[in-house]
């Protein structure tokens, strides 16, 4: 187990070596955009519910659920429910937005490094050039595979949310 581990992390260290250190940066990007996302998930499928449920029970437990006032209760938990879901929606998106913003800035590193090896060695050390390339390349590509994850999953996070926010509404009638 240790040996495929170990092998695993050659695997991912190689990988980020031939993309230069701003694939540390989408790395890190990524880690804190799927701990978001997952913290998301966790408290849309525990935690959410059973706050619903308790102001559920408060909306039932009132005697009087037709009044302006009462009314305006039912609009401040609804609305307290929507941004304890919502929280931090927003900073997940950007994140999301970040990543091929941080893969193109690894494609500027790469490409300059590769004029630098034009500059000193010209153009006939075509090994050098290819180094540079792929390390323009690949930056690109990983923000862009982990901008593609983070927009199927936090549209589908959201999706989930809102269907969440409006079942709540349904289940507090008011006439």
């Amino acid at each position: 187990m240790m040996l495929i581990l170990m092998d695993i992390w050659d695997s991912v260290r190689g990988f980020m070596a031939s993309g230069g250190d701003v694939l540390w940066l989408v790395a890190a990007v990524l880690f804190l955009m799927w701990v978001l996302m997952l913290e998301r998930y966790w408290y849309l499928n525990w935690i959410s519910p059973k706050q619903h449920q308790a102001i559920i029970a408060a909306w039932e437990a009132r005697d009087e659920t037709h009044s302006w006032h009462a009314h305006r209760i039912r609009e401040a938990w609804v609305s307290q429910a929507k941004q304890d879901l919502n929280a931090r929606m927003l900073l997940i998106k950007t994140l999301v937005a970040i990543c091929p913003m941080i893969g193109l800035l690894g494609t500027v590193t790469g490409m300059i490094s590769v004029f630098d090896v034009m500059a000193v060695q010209g153009t006939s050390n075509a090994r050098l050039m290819a180094a540079g390339i792929s390390m323009a390349t690949m930056p690109t590509m990983a923000g862009m595979v982990a901008a593609l994850s983070g927009v199927f999953f936090s549209t589908r996070l959201d999706s989930k949310m809102r269907i969440s926010l409006e079942k709540l509404k349904d289940s507090m009638p008011h006439h």
